[in-house]
């Protein structure tokens, strides 16, 4: 087979977040086959390229969190196989202020992803309050 010696840049840009409102709901489930995932991204038919996710708080959340990122290619969350863990990131606590900017985490990716694949994200403990939103900054091709 012969190689791709030609780099690939995106086409548009794509930009893609947890629509479902706020992220509020802890899974404890190590495999994404149950409890509450929040679907991020959705790949293009043509494929897209990742390149990070920023998890920002939505105001004052005491408890501090674990976001995990998952891959999934497409298949049913439920099916062990369609899944797999990809990273997490620790998201500590939050306290609204209006002279102070809320801390931004953000996760580094920077991979291409076939088209329908999706990223899915849980967190390990319930934030208290206000919960978390996660925009993906991606490239279709």
């Amino acid at each position: 087979m012969a190689a791709n010696t030609a780099p690939i840049f995106s086409i548009a840009g794509d930009v893609q977040w947890t629509n479902t409102g706020a992220m509020t709901t802890a899974n404890t489930t190590k495999d994404l086959t149950s409890g509450t995932s929040y679907l991020a991204y959705l790949a293009p038919s043509e494929g897209g390229f990742l390149q990070r996710i920023r998890f920002r708080s939505l105001g004052t959340n005491t408890n501090a969190t674990v976001a995990r990122v998952w891959i999934n290619n497409g298949g049913a969350t439920s099916t062990l196989a369609s899944n797999t863990l990809f990273d997490e990131i620790t998201l500590s606590s939050t306290t609204v202020s209006e002279v102070a900017a809320l801390a931004v985490f953000e996760l580094p990716m920077n991979y291409a992803l076939p088209s329908g694949y999706r990223i899915y994200i849980t967190l390990g403990t319930a934030p208290t309050s206000a919960g978390w939103q996660a925009t993906v900054i991606a490239g279709k091709y």
